[in-house]
């Protein structure tokens, strides 16, 4: 017999299954690389090991160029991949948490870049190689920039 109590309990916990579940599910990230270029990819692995589900494109530098102009990046902060998540631009190396922070907080810019290529960054940095500190920035439209995280 199901009593109102039992109803309830089996409803709520049906709520909290399927709000878990979303928690769970990767987020989709949209990656734009050079066919060729071997840190890219293990940046795409360390993204989909840490939470994100990366949807690849491989162009040729020249669609790079194109893409980095379209998105707005300024070209002080390019390095070698661009991607999109959640509205967002993330040019380079940038860590999945500073990514998940800039997803949750969702401040007034147009991105976050690890300009360059950080030695320390994911998917550059090897075992045993020293520690290097490193900057992510955002920017805003018009290319302000600001320190979005220190590593």
């Amino acid at each position: 017999m199901l009593t109102r109590r039992r109803f309830l309990a089996v409803g709520a916990a049906a709520v909290v299954a399927r709000d878990l579940a979303a928690l769970a599910a990767p987020t989709p990230i949209t990656v734009y690389k050079a066919p060729t270029c071997g840190c890219c990819k293990d940046w795409i692995t360390y993204l989909a090991k840490n939470g994100f589900a990366p949807k690849v494109f491989d162009q040729s530098d020249e669609a790079m160029t194109q893409t980095k102009f379209a998105m707005a990046v300024p070209q002080p902060l390019w390095s070698c991949h661009t991607a999109m998540v959640g509205g967002y631009v993330v040019e380079g190396h940038v860590p999945a948490e500073d990514i998940r922070a800039l997803l949750a907080k969702k401040p007034a810019v147009l991105g976050l870049a690890a300009p360059g290529m950080p030695q320390s960054s994911p998917g550059m940095y090897r075992e045993g190689d020293p520690k290097v500190p490193y900057s992510v920035m955002a920017w805003a439209k018009g290319g302000a920039t600001t320190v979005f995280a220190r590593h």
